[in-house]
Protein backbone atom coordinates (compact mmCIF):
# COMPACT_ATOMS: atom_id res chain seq x y z
CA UNK A 1 0.00 0.00 0.00
CA UNK A 2 2.56 2.36 1.01
CA UNK A 3 5.04 1.66 -2.25
CA UNK A 4 2.24 3.01 -4.73
CA UNK A 5 2.02 6.07 -2.52
CA UNK A 6 5.50 6.34 -3.01
CA UNK A 7 6.00 5.91 -6.16
CA UNK A 8 3.08 8.11 -7.29
CA UNK A 9 5.21 11.07 -5.04
CA UNK A 10 8.24 10.29 -6.56
CA UNK A 11 6.62 10.77 -10.08
CA UNK A 12 5.49 14.07 -9.17
CA UNK A 13 9.39 15.58 -7.97
CA UNK A 14 9.16 17.79 -5.35
CA UNK A 15 6.14 19.84 -6.04
CA UNK A 16 4.02 16.43 -4.73
CA UNK A 17 5.53 16.18 -1.72
CA UNK A 18 4.89 19.33 -1.15
CA UNK A 19 1.28 19.30 -2.49
CA UNK A 20 1.42 15.77 -0.02
CA UNK A 21 2.05 18.18 2.73
CA UNK A 22 -0.45 20.88 1.91
CA UNK A 23 -2.95 17.67 1.92
CA UNK A 24 -2.39 16.30 5.44
CA UNK A 25 -2.11 20.61 6.63
CA UNK A 26 -5.57 20.55 5.00
CA UNK A 27 -7.50 17.41 6.63
CA UNK A 28 -6.20 18.60 10.20
CA UNK A 29 -7.30 22.08 10.04
CA UNK A 30 -10.52 21.29 8.45
CA UNK A 31 -11.01 18.48 11.66
CA UNK A 32 -9.84 20.89 14.02
CA UNK A 33 -11.91 23.37 13.03
CA UNK A 34 -14.91 21.24 13.12
CA UNK A 35 -14.39 19.95 16.68
CA UNK A 36 -13.18 23.93 18.01
CA UNK A 37 -16.86 25.14 16.07
CA UNK A 38 -18.33 22.22 17.97
CA UNK A 39 -16.90 23.35 21.43
CA UNK A 40 -17.31 26.53 21.33
CA UNK A 41 -21.12 25.77 20.03
CA UNK A 42 -21.20 27.67 17.15
CA UNK A 43 -24.12 25.88 16.07
CA UNK A 44 -26.59 26.01 19.15
CA UNK A 45 -28.30 29.07 20.12
CA UNK A 46 -31.40 27.52 21.82
CA UNK A 47 -30.56 28.67 25.08
CA UNK A 48 -29.13 32.13 24.19
CA UNK A 49 -32.58 33.31 22.36
CA UNK A 50 -34.55 31.28 25.35
CA UNK A 51 -32.58 33.91 27.78
CA UNK A 52 -33.85 37.01 25.65
CA UNK A 53 -37.12 35.85 25.61
CA UNK A 54 -36.95 35.88 29.21
CA UNK A 55 -34.98 38.96 29.21
CA UNK A 56 -37.95 40.99 27.36
CA UNK A 57 -40.59 39.03 29.46
CA UNK A 58 -38.92 40.61 32.79
CA UNK A 59 -37.70 37.50 33.94
CA UNK A 60 -33.65 38.98 34.40
CA UNK A 61 -32.50 36.70 36.46
CA UNK A 62 -33.91 33.54 34.70
CA UNK A 63 -32.58 34.98 31.79
CA UNK A 64 -29.12 35.34 33.42
CA UNK A 65 -29.55 31.65 34.96
CA UNK A 66 -30.93 30.39 31.22
CA UNK A 67 -27.21 31.33 29.65
CA UNK A 68 -25.39 30.64 33.01
CA UNK A 69 -22.10 28.51 32.52
CA UNK A 70 -22.91 28.36 28.56
CA UNK A 71 -19.79 27.92 26.70
CA UNK A 72 -22.16 28.70 23.07
CA UNK A 73 -20.76 31.33 21.27
CA UNK A 74 -24.13 33.48 21.08
CA UNK A 75 -24.65 32.24 25.10
CA UNK A 76 -21.81 33.86 26.09
CA UNK A 77 -22.17 37.13 24.28
CA UNK A 78 -26.00 36.96 25.92
CA UNK A 79 -24.74 36.27 29.22
CA UNK A 80 -22.11 39.63 28.89
CA UNK A 81 -24.56 41.60 27.62
CA UNK A 82 -26.91 40.94 30.55
CA UNK A 83 -24.30 41.49 32.62
CA UNK A 84 -23.44 44.82 31.69
CA UNK A 85 -27.19 45.57 32.14
CA UNK A 86 -27.17 44.31 35.26
CA UNK A 87 -24.14 46.11 36.64
CA UNK A 88 -25.76 49.28 36.02
CA UNK A 89 -23.84 50.80 33.26
CA UNK A 90 -24.24 53.75 31.07
CA UNK A 91 -26.05 52.19 27.78
CA UNK A 92 -22.92 53.24 26.11
CA UNK A 93 -20.49 51.60 28.04
CA UNK A 94 -22.78 48.59 28.32
CA UNK A 95 -23.14 48.32 24.36
CA UNK A 96 -18.98 49.11 24.03
CA UNK A 97 -18.65 45.82 26.71
CA UNK A 98 -20.65 44.05 24.71
CA UNK A 99 -19.12 44.62 21.33
CA UNK A 100 -15.70 43.53 22.41
CA UNK A 101 -16.86 40.70 23.75
CA UNK A 102 -18.52 39.72 20.10
CA UNK A 103 -15.67 40.85 18.52
CA UNK A 104 -13.80 38.30 20.93
CA UNK A 105 -15.90 35.67 20.46
CA UNK A 106 -16.17 36.06 16.36
CA UNK A 107 -11.70 36.19 16.30
CA UNK A 108 -12.51 32.51 17.85
CA UNK A 109 -14.63 31.39 15.30
CA UNK A 110 -12.36 32.45 12.47
CA UNK A 111 -9.45 31.08 14.34
CA UNK A 112 -7.24 28.98 11.11
CA UNK A 113 -9.84 30.23 8.19
CA UNK A 114 -6.59 32.25 6.94
CA UNK A 115 -4.67 29.23 6.88
CA UNK A 116 -7.29 27.61 4.58
CA UNK A 117 -7.50 29.92 2.95
CA UNK A 118 -3.48 30.36 2.00
CA UNK A 119 -3.63 26.61 1.02
CA UNK A 120 -6.64 27.26 -1.58
CA UNK A 121 -4.39 29.97 -3.47
CA UNK A 122 -1.01 28.05 -3.21
CA UNK A 123 -1.81 24.65 -3.57
CA UNK A 124 -2.95 25.31 -7.48
CA UNK A 125 0.28 27.33 -7.87
CA UNK A 126 2.41 24.37 -6.59
CA UNK A 127 0.91 22.21 -8.67
CA UNK A 128 1.85 24.40 -11.81
CA UNK A 129 4.95 25.01 -10.80
CA UNK A 130 5.57 21.58 -10.88
CA UNK A 131 4.03 20.66 -14.22
CA UNK A 132 5.99 23.61 -15.63
CA UNK A 133 9.41 22.11 -14.02
CA UNK A 134 7.84 18.93 -16.01
CA UNK A 135 7.35 20.16 -19.03
CA UNK A 136 10.86 21.82 -19.31
CA UNK A 137 12.44 18.17 -18.33
CA UNK A 138 10.51 16.34 -20.93
CA UNK A 139 11.48 19.13 -23.28
CA UNK A 140 14.69 19.04 -22.72
CA UNK A 141 15.09 15.18 -23.30
CA UNK A 142 13.15 15.46 -26.10
CA UNK A 143 16.02 18.17 -27.59
CA UNK A 144 18.86 15.73 -26.32
CA UNK A 145 17.05 13.05 -28.33
CA UNK A 146 17.06 14.30 -31.53
CA UNK A 147 15.80 12.76 -34.60
CA UNK A 148 15.96 10.08 -32.39
CA UNK A 149 12.96 11.30 -30.02
CA UNK A 150 10.58 9.09 -29.42
CA UNK A 151 6.58 10.55 -29.18
CA UNK A 152 5.58 8.12 -26.56
CA UNK A 153 8.59 9.19 -24.31
CA UNK A 154 7.49 12.78 -24.85
CA UNK A 155 4.04 11.98 -24.02
CA UNK A 156 4.50 10.00 -20.39
CA UNK A 157 6.92 13.26 -19.52
CA UNK A 158 4.21 15.40 -20.09
CA UNK A 159 1.12 13.39 -18.23
CA UNK A 160 3.85 12.78 -15.58
CA UNK A 161 4.53 16.29 -15.29
CA UNK A 162 0.37 17.06 -15.23
CA UNK A 163 -0.11 15.11 -12.41
CA UNK A 164 1.15 17.92 -9.70
CA UNK A 165 -1.69 20.23 -11.34
CA UNK A 166 -4.64 17.83 -10.63
CA UNK A 167 -2.84 17.06 -7.27
CA UNK A 168 -2.49 20.70 -6.52
CA UNK A 169 -6.41 21.09 -7.71
CA UNK A 170 -7.36 18.36 -5.47
CA UNK A 171 -6.18 20.10 -2.73
CA UNK A 172 -7.70 23.32 -3.19
CA UNK A 173 -11.12 22.89 -4.25
CA UNK A 174 -11.78 21.13 -1.03
CA UNK A 175 -9.78 23.67 1.26
CA UNK A 176 -12.03 26.19 -0.87
CA UNK A 177 -14.91 24.53 -0.15
CA UNK A 178 -14.50 23.69 3.65
CA UNK A 179 -13.34 27.56 4.33
CA UNK A 180 -16.38 29.42 2.59
CA UNK A 181 -18.85 26.82 4.73
CA UNK A 182 -16.60 27.78 7.91
CA UNK A 183 -17.13 31.72 6.85
CA UNK A 184 -20.89 30.99 6.62
CA UNK A 185 -20.95 29.76 9.78
CA UNK A 186 -18.80 32.74 11.51
CA UNK A 187 -21.31 34.95 9.52
CA UNK A 188 -24.29 33.49 10.50
CA UNK A 189 -22.97 33.41 14.50
CA UNK A 190 -21.93 37.14 14.03
CA UNK A 191 -25.98 37.90 12.74
CA UNK A 192 -27.38 35.90 15.49
CA UNK A 193 -25.19 37.73 18.39
CA UNK A 194 -25.79 41.10 16.62
CA UNK A 195 -30.09 40.30 16.76
CA UNK A 196 -29.56 38.93 20.62
CA UNK A 197 -27.39 42.14 21.82
CA UNK A 198 -30.21 44.30 19.86
CA UNK A 199 -33.16 42.81 21.44
CA UNK A 200 -31.61 42.71 24.98
CA UNK A 201 -30.84 46.30 24.79
CA UNK A 202 -33.98 47.62 23.12
CA UNK A 203 -36.38 45.79 26.06
CA UNK A 204 -33.83 47.19 28.59
CA UNK A 205 -34.50 50.79 27.02
CA UNK A 206 -38.00 49.97 27.19
CA UNK A 207 -37.79 48.86 30.52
Amino acid sequence: MIDPILSFLHTGGAAMWAIAGLSVATLSLILWKLWGLARMGAFAGARAERAVRLWQEGAREAAAEAVAGRVGLRARLVRAAIGALALGLPEAKAREETTRVARRLLVEARAGLRALELIAVIAPLLGLLGTVLGMIDAFQALQAAGSAADPADLAGGIWEALLTTAAGMAVAIPAAVSLSWFESVADSARADMEDLATRLFLAAEAG
